[in-house]
């Protein structure tokens, strides 16, 4: 990463961190790479983000071919994270990975872990004066969902497996928000095909997140409406099997019967 985007990163650090009288981003450097090494990894543990990175960063400058180099640069990426500098923390973890394939952090699973958590800290908010997460844009929690996948798949003995899982779970359960969401907008608007292929992509890929049941029922009803009655009966048949006691199990089975 070239020195143009670092100092635009720890400018960024300064506007995103909450700075306040314990860490102004004040820092006090010396001849020695370990000793700012050192200082770097004091200011990450009292969460001075923007202090940690700027001694990773001198670290990394100044001293590029000492010991403390490797450590300053995952120290760096740590201390973006902290300050919520998702993107450059992204970007450092998967340098780190680039230049270190073979380093401990990489082989346990920790920098992708590292990459997976900062797009899972980028899922889209809900603050009640915008539009509600599942309307907005998911391209984080897309990425979130693709880099939890591969984690949990490829370092099954992880002790972040459990953290992992958890995150995974609430990322699906948003893309299934957000596929119920635009299938009800099409359906809203007199377009059941659209409705149709949000909702098989919705059973298909985020299914037991809380919306098979009105994805089914939805489902029979799109299916209805292009006259594709066998396969409205299959959705039908199949929110009666697997929640026998759902509000829509009734009319389900009325429909059955009808056909």
């Amino acid at each position: 990463m070239n020195n143009l985007f670092r100092n635009f990163s720890i400018l960024l650090l300064l506007l995103t961190s909450c700075v306040s009288a314990y860490d102004d981003g004040s820092v006090d450097y010396s001849a020695s790479p370990r000793e700012n090494y050192e200082n770097g990894e004091k200011a990450l543990k009292a969460k001075r983000w923007v202090s940690a990175a700027k001694y990773f960063n001198f670290v990394k400058g100044r001293f590029p071919y000492s010991r403390f180099a490797i450590g300053a640069e995952l120290g760096l990426a740590q201390a973006e994270f902290g300050a919520g500098n998702y993107l450059a923390a992204i970007e450092d973890f998967k340098e780190f990975r680039k230049l270190h394939p073979t380093h401990e952090k990489t082989r346990n699973g920790d920098i992708l872990f590292g990459i997976a958590s900062s797009y899972y800290k980028m899922l889209p908010g809900d603050f009640w004066l915008y539009p509600p997460s599942h309307e907005k844009d998911q391209s984080a929690t897309y990425d979130a969902s693709r880099e939890l996948k591969r984690f949990l798949t490829k370092y099954p003995k992880s002790e972040n497996q459990p953290k992992a899982k958890k995150m995974l779970a609430e990322v699906k359960k948003r893309l299934a928000h957000h596929e119920w969401y635009v299938a009800e907008f099409y359906w809203n608007r007199g377009k059941p095909m659209g409705t149709v292929l949000r909702l098989r992509r919705l059973l298909t890929r985020y299914g037991d997140s809380g919306f098979d049941a009105k994805a089914l029922f939805r489902l029979g009803e799109a299916y209805d409406k292009i006259n594709e009655r066998v396969r409205a009966k299959e959705a039908y048949t199949e929110l009666v099997k697997r929640f026998p006691s759902d509000e829509n199990s009734g009319a389900a089975k009325r429909r059955i019967a009808e056909k």
